[in-house]
């Protein structure tokens, strides 16, 4: 068995060995640029567990680990462009370094590469089944990205609507992931419908501890400024309880930071405000219990598997290490 850091290590080599041969090179040049970002690599390597559950020769699905990996760094370029971000992961976005239409034309080109890697050496027994699952996800994420787009422009998003997004945008690409390193070592079909709902609780759990440290996070640990959620007004699983439970002078003066247009007021203090509004309300509290509901889900579907706990202890390590748990 693997550890998630030696599967890590594999993964970031196989990045880093991929061939660019084909022309022109102002194409592949942003997809190189891309895939060199760095990042944690979640997705690659969950596949690699997937597998390594079940067989050890995890060199034998490289191509479909760095599929997944291509297809998701696809999403974050077209993301940036649509959200006209200036930086990712420390360094300028594709469309700002090159341009819009090489964001466009290099993301697009990104997607069918994800494809073509998906498919390559690929047992053809199993091809079928891979590419049905991929394509459907590929689906599903698309389908989340609109749900949050439309989320910015409606003040009546519930809480469940805002947890199917999520699942749709974040979570099944986990799921996923770990599915398809199942079916490729020929895990047995409840098992891997298991890992698929391991992944779902666990990128839901993911996601929104990325809501909870946007506000409580510590900069330096978190990897970036917190309140960016808050100057954005953007729609989180805190923005939408805090409507939901505000009450009173509360749900006004939440309404009315919310309302104020950009550079009308001091950024930090619209933090500060709305972190106390969170606080008053019991914001914080309530986030925390539904990161924890769903990683206790993820561990309970875990302990389900019918597999040596030191089989899955690696799957279980990497899951606290990315949520930041001990147990």
């Amino acid at each position: 068995m693997y550890s998630w850091k030696e599967l890590l290590e594999q993964v970031n080599g196989e990045i880093v060995r991929m061939p660019f041969e084909r022309k022109p090179a102002d194409l592949y040049a942003p997809i190189r640029y891309v895939l060199s970002m760095g990042g944690k690599r979640i997705r690659p390597v969950l596949m690699l567990m997937g597998y390594n559950l079940y067989r050890e020769d995890v060199e034998s699905i490289y191509s479909q680990a760095l599929g997944i990996e291509i297809y998701h760094n696809y999403t974050l370029l077209h993301d940036d462009l649509m959200d006209r971000a200036d930086m990712r992961r420390g360094m300028p976005t594709v469309h700002k370094k090159w341009n819009d239409n090489a964001a466009i034309l290099s993301g697009d080109s990104m997607l069918v590469m994800a494809y073509r890697y998906m498919a390559q050496d690929c047992p053809s027994g199993k091809l079928g089944d891979v590419l049905r699952l991929f394509t459907e996800t590929a689906l599903e994420i698309g389908e989340g990205q609109q749900y949050d787009i439309d989320f910015e422009m409606r003040e009546d998003v519930s809480e469940e609507e805002y947890i199917e997004m999520i699942r749709l945008k974040t979570s099944v690409l986990l799921a996923c992931a770990l599915k398809i390193g199942a079916l490729l070592a020929d895990a047995p079909r409840q098992d891997a419908e298991l890992l698929y709902r391991f992944g779902e609780n666990l990128g839901l759990a993911f996601q929104l501890q990325d809501d909870y440290l946007d506000v409580y996070g510590d900069p330096v640990v978190f990897g970036k400024k917190v309140g960016g959620d808050i100057l954005c007004n953007k729609k989180t699983y805190m923005l939408i309880n805090a409507f939901r439970l505000a009450g009173g002078d509360d749900r006004e003066s939440l309404r009315e930071w919310i309302g104020k247009p950009e550079g009308t007021y001091v950024p930090e203090e619209k933090i500060k405000a709305v972190t106390a509004l969170y606080d008053k309300i019991g914001i914080r509290e309530l986030c925390d219990r539904k990161i924890r509901h769903y990683f206790d889900e993820a561990r309970d579907v875990l302990g389900i598997l019918d597999l040596p706990e030191e089989r899955k202890a690696p799957l279980w390590e990497m899951a606290l290490g990315l949520l930041g748990r001990k147990s």
